[in-house]
């Protein structure tokens, strides 16, 4: 499953929560103001950061990649090609 958070606004035992369910045939898009979760709530994903992908043009957008480089390395940081990639081999989407 695809779960895609676009907002910047989520409870963090809700968040919590969501992450928990994650398992190794997930993934986790992080776009819109989904990409501030990454600033603002970076630890809860760690745990999975080989299945975390930040959307490059609304870090850039938003002017936060330098922030995000110095404190979440360790996040793919993708472009449109590979957000396509990420929708055709993780089905269904939850859009969060």
């Amino acid at each position: 499953m695809l779960y895609t958070f676009s907002k910047a606004d989520y409870a963090p035992r809700e968040l919590a929560d969501l992450l928990a369910r994650l398992t190794t045939q997930d993934a986790v898009l992080l776009w819109q103001d989904g990409v501030l979760l990454a600033l603002k709530y970076g630890d809860y994903f760690v745990k999975h950061s080989s299945q975390v992908y930040l959307f490059e043009p609304d870090i850039r957008a938003r002017g936060l990649s330098a922030l995000i480089q110095q404190k979440n390395k360790s996040f793919n940081r993708i472009q449109m090609p590979q957000l396509v990639q990420l929708t055709t081999r993780y089905f269904p989407q939850l859009a969060l």
